[in-house]
């Protein structure tokens, strides 16, 4: 097993054993920013921890299953911060909307597709 494998392994069993709680349904908008409209469904895993004192940030997309399918990792000037957000059950087309709602202003955002998904090429 490669280094690679092991962390799609280790986020893919983060989420099985979390609930993902969505707190920022589809098409609503960001609570302070609200011309960022969310074009998936997006929250975190309850009873995880991330840099901003929440959970671990999660977008979730329309394949069935918890499988975790991309990442990305973000960085934030005005904030000051870095994170990771899980893309659960994502198509490529949906880890692009995704990766578009963190490159604004004064934030930026790289995807890491997980390696031989099925979807990942279109």
């Amino acid at each position: 097993m490669c280094m690679d494998d092991r962390f799609w392994i280790l986020v893919d069993q983060l989420v099985d054993t979390s609930e993902i709680v969505i707190d920022r349904p589809r098409g609503s908008a960001h609570p302070r920013r609200p011309e960022v409209v969310y074009p998936m469904d997006y929250g975190y895993l309850s009873g995880t921890g991330a840099v901003d004192g929440g959970g671990v940030d999660v977008w979730r997309g329309s394949l069935p299953g918890g499988r975790v399918t991309a990442a990305i990792v973000t960085v934030d000037v005005s904030k000051r911060d870095a994170e990771v957000k899980l893309l659960v059950g994502c198509t490529a087309a949906e880890c692009r909307l995704a990766l578009r709602t963190h490159n604004q202003e004064s934030q930026a955002g790289l995807l890491v597709v997980r390696p031989h998904e099925p979807d990942a090429d279109r």
